[in-house]
């Protein structure tokens, strides 16, 4: 089974700065097969079995040897990828310029549900709702011209941990995920 690895505050603003080589490497330690990056943000395409089980737990140990602190990855397979870019789950939000679309890949089951559509106005971003288990945002240009992002706010808002990825790398993932 083809599987994506997201990685949380991967090569951001100076941050959690890592070579894509060297993540490969750790991941192929763990008994990943076919590892390949997308871009240089933490997104890693593996094979492994259709349960990560025990994987998981190793590839969490070797990327924090890597990083020298406990990372966030979140993991999805290829074909709930798949499931989600064909269920164009923002409509014809994709064809408009002004804005950006991001998914929240959660890292579990969120322990609160707030209610739908949420609008968070210091970062001009919404939240229309969740795509099974992710979150689908819509963020617009801040006054300062900057585009709102996510940011922590499903920490606060639904109990769990995620990392955020453009639509534009999600659709990269599943078109080109040799």
């Amino acid at each position: 089974m083809t599987h994506v690895g997201f990685l949380r505050a991967v090569n951001v603003g100076g941050r959690g700065l890592v070579k894509m080589a060297d993540l490969q490497k750790a991941f192929t330690a763990t008994g990943a097969q076919g590892v390949r990056t997308v871009m240089a943000s933490g997104n890693v395409i593996f094979d492994a079995p259709v349960a990560l089980g025990p994987m998981r737990d190793r590839i969490l140990k070797k990327v924090g040897a890597l990083l020298g602190a406990e990372p966030l990855i979140v993991f999805r397979t290829l074909p709930y990828l798949e499931r989600l870019v064909e269920a164009a789950p923002f409509g014809a939000l994709v064809n408009d310029t002004r804005i950006k679309l991001y998914v929240l890949f959660l890292s579990g089951k969120p322990t609160q549900r707030p209610a739908f559509p949420i609008t968070i106005p210091k970062e001009a971003v919404e939240v229309p709702g969740l795509y099974e288990q992710d979150a689908l945002i819509v963020s617009r240009r801040k006054p300062n011209g900057m585009y709102g992002f996510p940011g922590l706010w499903t920490d606060k808002e639904l109990g769990v941990a995620s990392t955020a990825r453009n639509w534009t790398t999600i659709i990269r993932i599943v078109k080109r995920p040799t």
